[in-house]
């Protein structure tokens, strides 16, 4: 087991920023004004800071009456809001770094906190299982205790091997997994030929990797480590021990879709992509599919005048090739284009686990539905504004008839996000009930 040496400053958090403390519901049930689907904003305030979990990741809890999400309500810490009566909980004290992530075999709920020593250096991440139910059941009944009554320490991920603050749980939930650090995936070998920056952004270089905490002992060590900078991770979680992770280089990769088991065996590429291929928000939609976007947002060289349109990241990015939401079987390798939206691309994408269903954000913040077995696409919703840096982030609940967004539909300053569920319409949620 690897451990680390703290000299960890702790402060007590006001009691206004206690774990489990309610704010009212701010629940409004709208209709979308160009389709008329309907819209439950579960979070309705402007300037909160609202933001949902990255789509990769589990929003509900596993009962599937909470949506987790960030906020600055109380700032540095989560929430969870409840579907049907709207009331907020604060779900972490102390702050969190990087990924939520929200199990669904329990009701957990595990982040990273950052430890530092008393001169301020970073000396590692603190892993933390936070009971829920616990949680919310003293909270509702007004009994509150102190955080240490929820959580559990489950072990701690040293400095010198982690970086940043993000995190996946593994299909057993007894295992999460996170970034290495650059100079420590160094130590490990590594097949190819260290990658240097990719694209205009100048990020993608190596190298990279991916390490393991055991949830129960609190083991810390090495998966594999990769020649390239890795992004967003995610476990299976119908596979245990099947890792997903991606070359994140701020635009197109080389090779965006990654997979390695657990002990470090069997890395390969996923979807692999050709030199005109933009690939980017994958995200495990079932037992063997990863959902994947393929962008077509750039103007199409016709003639060498035209050629500066495609020089920073290639001839990559149009619709001279195939395009639009696709889903890619991990074990067969095939791919099946689902739909594109017309004068539009697809950018971030969600899957139905029980293969019906394939959803996607366009540029426009329109939020599209396309059926897997006939390609029909629907437009579920529109008009939902967000930032130039954040977007609507499209993810199906586990039973598939609601999509969680955000959005600032309702800010005037059209801007400031809130949580939104678009519930399908019943007839859709009908079609292929057995």
């Amino acid at each position: 087991m690897i451990v680390c040496a703290l000299a960890t400053v702790w402060f007590a958090a006001p009691v206004s920023a206690q774990i489990g403390r309610r704010f009212p519901s701010e629940r409004k049930v709208i209709k979308d004004p160009k389709t008329g689907v309907e819209l439950v904003f579960l979070t309705s305030q402007q300037g909160k800071g609202d933001s949902k979990i990255y789509q990769t990741h589990n929003q509900w809890t596993s009962d599937g009456k909470w949506v987790i999400f960030r906020s600055n309500r109380v700032p540095g810490e989560a929430m969870a809001v409840n579907e049907e009566t709207g009331v907020m909980v604060q779900v972490t004290e102390g702050g969190y770094s990087g990924m939520l992530c929200v199990a669904r075999k329990s009701m957990n709920l595990y982040i990273q906190r950052q430890l530092r020593d008393a001169e301020g250096k970073r000396t590692g991440w603190e892993v933390v299982e936070i009971n829920l139910d616990k949680l919310f059941k003293d909270s509702a009944a007004g009994r509150l205790k102190g955080k240490a009554a929820y959580e559990r320490i489950c072990g701690i991920i040293p400095g010198e091997m982690c970086a940043e603050g993000d995190m996946a749980l593994d299909g057993s939930e007894e295992v999460a997994y996170f970034r290495l650090a650059p100079d420590f995936a160094r130590k490990y070998p590594i097949a190819e030929q260290i990658a240097p920056n990719f694209g205009p952004r100048n990020m993608g270089a190596g190298p990279g990797g991916i390490g393991k905490i055991d949830l129960k002992t609190g083991k810390a060590e090495p998966v594999v480590a990769v020649h390239f900078k890795v992004g967003h991770i995610q476990g299976n979680p119908w596979h245990p021990g099947e890792v997903i992770f991606c070359w994140e280089t701020g635009g197109k990769a080389p090779q965006r879709t990654w997979m390695v088991n657990a002990d470090g065996t069997n890395l390969r590429p996923i979807y692999r992509e050709t030199e005109y291929d933009w690939v980017t928000h994958e995200a495990v939609i079932s037992e063997d599919e990863l959902v994947i976007a393929i962008l077509g947002h750039r103007k199409i060289a016709l003639d060498q005048r035209d050629m500066d349109t495609t020089k920073d990241w290639g001839p990559s990015g149009t619709k001279e090739y195939a395009t639009g939401i696709a889903v890619v079987n991990m074990r067969t390798r095939e791919l099946t284009l689902e739909g594109q939206v017309d004068g539009d691309n697809f950018w971030h994408v969600a899957g139905s686990q029980d293969g019906h269903w394939v959803a996607g954000d366009d540029f426009a913040r329109e939020l599209w539905l396309v059926d897997r077995h006939t390609k029909e696409r629907i437009l579920l919703t529109a008009g939902h504004k967000t930032t130039a840096q954040d977007h609507v982030h499209p993810t199906f609940k586990p039973d598939g008839t609601e999509i969680e967004i955000q959005s600032a539909m309702l800010s005037e300053d059209n801007r400031s996000m809130n949580i939104c569920i678009v519930r399908l319409p019943q007839e859709l949620i009908d079609r292929y009930k057995k």
